[in-house]
């Protein structure tokens, strides 16, 4: 029984305005619209809330969700192209490196310090170089606010643990194949980074890959967390995991947060954005769950 989905940094009860699923052939910055508001869930975590937990939608990516961690406190920065506060005075080729590596530019505020761990540049890595430059295109595109978040502090280095298929990488020709598709669109999504094995901050991505079991408390913002929740097991066994789930099942899970047996599942679940997921991608998706050893 599903109990709880995590994928992501936060619950999101509504699609942001410019979420209208990308055909594969759109433009760069269509493209890359498509990735942030979809998959990727950026708002997830840098889309600031309202008392009842929900996105502001007029503020879209200008700081969020703040993350006190025993190895960090984090507030999600403003990713607008606003030059003082946000991403405006960074070039493409420092997007980029923050992105997949999660390093900040050597200039400006905070410069050459870390993003928080929170940041999956360990997952982002595995982005194709046409998906960065569309992503880079959006996020030039956005509306630039003005929005300085908190100075990161940092309790003990940063550290991200290794992806397997960020690592290996990916190809355009191996998306061909709907599996590899599937595995591309999970990775960049960073899916497994809740729902892998976890213990004392680390993940195990090759023993625990779709175990589930991370719990993630109660966070304020969120008043539908309580108690908190727990990544549950999205391998392919047939009961611990989604195993014996149909497709439609699965699909239903990932677009409107509703479990097997009914039930909504619990934050942090990152629906909204996915319930605009392009049909093909999200069939990809289950094929690749499907592959998931039990």
């Amino acid at each position: 029984m599903l109990r709880a989905s995590i994928v992501g940094c936060a619950l999101l009860l509504g699609i942001p305005s410019g979420a209208k699923a990308a055909e594969r052939t759109g433009s760069p910055t269509e493209r890359g619209a498509y990735l942030v508001n979809t998959i990727m869930a950026c708002g997830n975590c840098h889309t600031p809330r309202d008392a009842d937990g929900k996105p502001v939608a007029e503020r879209a990516l200008s700081g969020g969700l703040a993350f006190n961690t025993p190895a960090f406190v984090a507030t999600a920065p403003n990713i607008t192209p606003d030059k003082d506060t946000g991403i405006g005075s960074w070039s493409d080729a420092e997007i980029k490196r923050a992105l997949v590596q999660g390093s900040r530019p050597d200039h400006g505020r905070l410069a050459g310090v870390q993003l928080a761990a929170i940041m999956p540049a360990n997952f982002y890595k595995a982005l194709l170089p046409d998906d960065l430059d569309a992503i880079i295109a959006y996020l030039r595109s956005v509306k630039p606010i003005r929005n300085e978040v908190p100075d990161p502090v940092y309790k003990v280095p940063v550290k991200r643990d290794p992806y397997p298929d960020a690592d290996a990488g990916f190809s355009k020709a191996m998306l061909a194949d709907p599996v590899r598709r599937g595995a591309y669109l999970v990775t960049i999504g960073h899916c497994m980074e809740c729902h892998s094995a976890w213990s004392r901050g680390v993940s195990d991505f090759k023993a625990g890959l779709g175990r589930g079991g991370r719990a993630f408390p109660l966070r304020e913002g969120t008043p539908d967390a309580a108690p908190g929740s727990i990544a549950p097991n999205i391998t392919s066994h047939p009961t611990a995991g989604i195993g014996a789930w149909t497709d439609a099942e699965i699909s239903r899970a990932i677009t409107q947060g509703v479990g097997r047996d009914g039930r909504m599942l619990k934050a942090p679940m990152a629906y909204g954005y996915y319930a605009a997921l392009e049909a093909a991608d999200l069939a990809d998706i289950v094929a690749y769950l499907r592959t998931v050893p039990p």
